[in-house]
């Protein structure tokens, strides 16, 4: 086989291979109004909204059209409500912190004082009194 053959046949192959694939994408897609069949109503409505929606969805305040009233005090209140609960919750958390340290110091405490109290019965030596009576007046 010659090369002018060899060069005949595989673009004659993707020739045929392309219209091939043509036809399958195609027909894949298709067209139901092509077809003659009619666009079912439920598929109408899926896409298009009613007039009065139309309408209403259009005469919509734009971004930059101020705020009535009741839109500004509605997100004041919302505002404020949001204030007051992080108020709250952080006042919360200070207050459980607050009680934790305060817990942790007294037992720290607790233990120092067991501490210098077993300190103070293992040095005693029973001849004098204890060290805060043993001080010398200068």
């Amino acid at each position: 086989m010659s090369w002018r053959q060899a060069v005949l046949l595989t673009s004659l192959s993707a020739l045929v291979l392309l219209c091939l694939l043509q036809e399958g994408t195609s027909a894949s897609v298709g067209n139901r109004q092509a077809a003659g069949e009619e666009v079912p109503e439920g598929m109408k409505q899926k896409i298009f909204m009613q007039e009065s929606d139309a309408s209403n969805f259009l005469k919509r305040r734009g971004k930059r059209s101020p705020k009535s009233r009741d839109e500004v005090n509605a997100e004041n209140r919302q505002r404020l409500r949001d204030d007051e609960l992080r108020r709250e919750y952080y006042e919360e958390q200070r207050n459980e912190f607050e009680n934790f340290v305060e817990e942790q110091r007294d037992e720290q405490e607790e233990r120092t004082r067991e501490a210098v109290e077993q300190w103070r019965q293992w040095h005693y030596d029973g001849l004098y009194p204890s060290y805060l009576y043993n001080r010398q007046n200068i």
